[in-house]
């Protein structure tokens, strides 16, 4: 079952589009919209002879003098009037800075807001307008439609931050178990092999510091797309707060910001011990051989 008509909507039914006030002597035209007598028919006389009539709000043509009395409107008007229900929405509107009126219309061309009679300018005459109100829910879903994607690339991006941290620490275990063990190989016969061993963990240094590197910076930029991404969100949120006219301020920039994120993939770091782990091998075949050569050395071997 319909719900009963609200004060707020009733008022609706019973402002003039042109004053945006009470319909004063409420006519008819052909398509059935309603103004004020003394509105329609300025309206026309600011057309001129020759030009074709077009109704207001939804441009159907009409004739001049095609007025009909509205009583039974004009009965809803004055009872309204005596219920004292102002025509406003509650909230302070702004006015045209060049004609002082309600800026109630957005023009879809231009991105602004504008009044009835800038509607009728040149500059806006071809241009697609539509009431602010109805705007703005076109432009609420658009920017909450762009949060969807933004909040995914946003999960992308933490998860691959996460992932870089984590491989980060497995290097750092590696590196830490590597350096036990060539330490380990390297104080049986520290004193022989000090060079060796120096260069060696001078190497693996280089190679540790060179890919520790490469993943704090993939980390680092992956940090710094989750801020923007975060910030971005953040913006959109509150912009959905705002009030309409605030709310529609650079709309498409926002949208065109959103649309435009990409979200750059860390670069390849491979977290392999290649070329340190390759010498080592080479030093551990050496150290076998030392080994072998002490053992049968007469001069050193144990007497069984």
């Amino acid at each position: 079952m319909a719900s009963p008509a609200t004060a707020g909507d009733i008022k609706d039914d019973v402002i003039c589009s042109i004053c945006l006030r009470y319909l004063t002597e409420p006519v008819t035209i052909a398509c059935g919209h309603n103004f004020c007598r003394a509105c329609i028919a300025q309206y026309c006389a600011e057309k001129g002879a020759g030009t074709p009539l077009t109704c207001p709000q939804c441009r159907a043509q009409f004739q001049k003098g095609e007025f009909r009395p509205n009583t039974q409107l004009n009965n809803i008007v004055q009872k309204l009037k005596k219920l004292k229900l102002k025509p406003g929405k509650g909230q302070e509107e702004e006015l045209c800075e060049r004609h002082q009126e309600a800026l109630k219309l957005f023009c879809e061309g231009d991105q602004t807001l504008i009044c009835v009679i800038c509607r009728e300018s040149r500059a806006h005459r071809a241009h697609t307008v539509v009431p602010i109100e109805e705007a703005a829910q076109v432009y609420t879903v658009k920017l909450q439609g762009a949060l969807g994607p933004l909040r995914k690339k946003l999960e992308e991006a933490l998860a691959l931050t996460s992932k870089e941290q984590k491989k980060t620490t497995e290097w750092q275990g590696k590196i830490k178990n590597k350096r036990e063990m060539i330490s380990g190989e390297f104080n049986k016969l520290h004193t022989l092999l000090r060079e060796e061993e120096q260069m060696l963990l001078q190497r693996l240094e280089e190679e540790e510091r060179e890919t520790l590197q490469r993943l704090r910076k993939n980390v680092t930029k992956l940090s710094q797309q989750s801020s923007s991404l975060q910030q971005l969100i953040a913006e959109i949120e509150e912009k959905c707060q705002h009030p309409v006219a605030e709310l529609l301020k650079d709309v498409k920039s926002t949208l065109s910001r959103s649309k435009n994120v990409k979200l750059q993939e860390p670069e390849a770091v491979s977290t392999d011990l290649k070329n340190v782990y390759k010498i080592f091998l080479d030093m551990k075949e050496a150290l076998k051989r030392f080994r072998v050569d002490v053992t049968l050395d007469p001069d050193t071997a144990h007497p069984d």
